[in-house]
């Protein structure tokens, strides 16, 4: 059985229609794509799975548990993590402070200052960090990384209540290509270690070709093609909605397989 299995969900603005009845599952320990063209609908997929936006119609179950309608702090603590395009840290506290505080929300500690919370959840801060490569710059500020590390450190945050689920919304946006390869090797390692499924957006095709096991491709709110990267790569369909009729995609190179 899937962990996610989504079905025929739809969304509409108004008298336009986003998102038109798109179904597909992802497995625990496996690294989906989700990817098209701008206006595909992309993003308001994503955003159903995570409660983002409720969807009009359809259905969105995590491991049999009915996802639409709910919060997305609800769906958040069964299990769902979340990175954004734009890493949403606070560059004011330090690395370890940034998880500390991401597991105080999970655990629904609330602290009225900070200070009394400082020792809250430290080693279990440290343990995701060291998972990311981040353990030796725990005590810098946020403010003073590189933004690769700060990537990292969101990384870690969504890892702080333990996912069946990681959603990573453009996870390699903005950062250099030696970058992009890094974090996506080590998303690859954390989702066979954890044996966690990962459902991401990317407009990197270098990176969803290396890096994902199966892609879904979406156009004008409607699914279009699903399969591994030969079978998307050899796809008319996907062919034509990315270049026109007659080219093809070029084997990415550069990347580890």
């Amino acid at each position: 059985m899937s962990l996610l299995q989504v079905r025929n969900i739809s969304k509409s603005f108004g008298g336009v229609q986003a998102v038109a009845g798109i179904s597909f599952d992802v497995a625990a320990g496996e690294l989906l794509a989700l990817i098209g063209p701008n206006g595909a609908g992309k993003s308001t997929t994503f955003n159903m799975v995570g409660g983002q936006l409720a969807a009009s119609s359809g259905s969105v179950k995590l491991d049999g548990h009915e996802l639409v309608g709910m919060r997305p702090r609800d769906i958040w603590r069964l299990g769902v993590g979340r990175t954004f395009q734009i890493a949403a840290t606070f560059a004011s506290l330090t690395v370890v402070e940034n998880v500390q505080m991401a597991l105080l929300s999970h655990r629904s500690r609330i602290y009225s200052w900070f200070s009394r919370a400082a020792n809250e959840y430290r080693s279990e801060a440290m343990e995701l960090l060291a998972q990311v490569g981040m353990a030796a710059q725990a005590d810098r500020p946020c403010s003073e990384l590189a933004y690769g590390d700060v990537k990292r450190v969101e990384l870690a945050m969504g890892l702080a209540n333990d996912p069946k689920l990681l959603l990573m919304d453009e996870p390699t946006a903005g950062m250099a290509p030696q970058e992009r390869n890094d974090l996506m090797a080590l998303t690859k390692r954390l989702v066979v270690d954890r044996g966690m499924a990962v459902l991401f957006t990317e407009h990197s095709m270098d990176v969803v070709f290396a890096y994902a096991d199966r892609m879904i491709v979406l156009a004008r709110g409607k699914l279009i093609a699903e399969g591994s990267a030969q079978e998307i790569r050899n796809h008319p369909k996907v062919q034509e909605v990315y270049f026109g009729s007659g080219k093809t995609f070029e084997k990415p190179t550069g990347v580890a397989a």
